[in-house]
């Protein structure tokens, strides 16, 4: 396995050139694509829906990320960069596509959930969740001071019975609350699965796009892969790397919930995240790694 050094980004640049051809870059869709047509029709998303998707969303990003200086972006250049009909372009430009599915509801367990699992006050000497009260009348924590410091608005025990419901949290024998950290993502509702599924991908793939197309390659993207292993193997190495994995994002999240509270704000937007994957391998995949050393990445 070889391992680089991450680039600092500084002031990068588009490359002049992309590196990889049309016939190149058609190959690449086709692999990643795949899983989002297989959950498009799984949905009952059918190809003139996904087309239609598509075409406002090739509008949109030549609108405005592929201005010439100086000029108005038009419709014809819109119709030459995108090769959809001009009338079409005249007829769609404007509307708006839904970009985020993040709800009130899911932005509040969020918060609550990373001031929990970062703040002092409310962990033990170890630095793990410590386990909660309902309530405190001496300004001890509690699941109510913990709920009442992110939001006002929403009762402290609406969230407890939503989170009981969902094995977010569980009581133990004294009637505390202690989270579950390995319920808090399998055991999301639905509408927070699509927000983080959507949230999740869309900044992966961001960031391969922009070390794609710029030198040298700002964002940090590594991974480590092995094929033709054993089931039993598999699953080991899956058990560590999802412990590992978690605690390493325990420990950003801490460092980050500590620095927050001095930090003057700006515009910048940061994100860790971390994948663990299992699976038999497709068709595709062993066309890959035929071509590939078991250590390569």
């Amino acid at each position: 396995m070889v391992f680089q050094r991450p680039s600092v980004f500084l002031m990068s640049k588009p490359r002049a050139k992309l590196p990889f051809s049309e016939e190149t870059l058609q190959a690449m869709l086709i692999r990643v694509l795949r899983p989002l047509v297989k959950l498009a029709l799984a949905s009952g998303f059918n190809f003139i829906s996904f087309s239609t998707v598509l075409r406002r969303l090739y509008i949109e990003v030549a609108e405005k990320e592929f201005t010439l200086p100086n000029k108005n972006q038009t419709d014809s250049r819109i119709s030459l960069l995108t090769g959809i009909h001009r009338k079409d372009v005249n007829r769609l430009r404007g509307q708006v596509l839904a970009a985020s599915f993040l709800t009130t509801g899911v932005s509040q367990t969020s918060r609550i959930l990373a001031r929990w699992l970062a703040d002092p006050f409310y962990c033990d000497a170890e630095d793990r969740p410590s386990a909660l009260p309902r309530t405190s009348s001496d300004g001890a924590p509690s699941f109510e001071s913990l709920v009442s410091d992110i939001t006002k608005d929403v009762h402290p025990r609406s969230i407890l019975d939503d989170w009981l419901d969902k094995g977010i949290v569980v009581l133990d024998e004294n009637g505390w609350i202690r989270l579950d950290l390995s319920s808090i993502v399998p055991n999301a509702g639905d509408e927070a699965r699509r927000h983080y599924f959507t949230r999740n991908l869309r900044d992966h793939v961001q960031a391969s796009v922009m070390n794609l197309m710029n030198e040298p390659p700002p964002n940090f993207e590594r991974a480590v892969h092995y094929d033709r292993i054993s089931p039993e193997l598999a699953a080991r190495l899956d058990a560590i790397a999802r412990d590992e994995g978690m605690t390493l994002l325990l420990k950003l999240n801490k460092i980050a919930h500590q620095a927050i509270k001095d930090d003057p704000g700006g515009n910048s937007r940061w994100i860790a995240g971390l994948y663990v994957m299992t699976e038999e391998a497709d068709a595709d995949l062993k066309a890959d790694a035929a071509s590939e050393t078991e250590t390569d990445e």
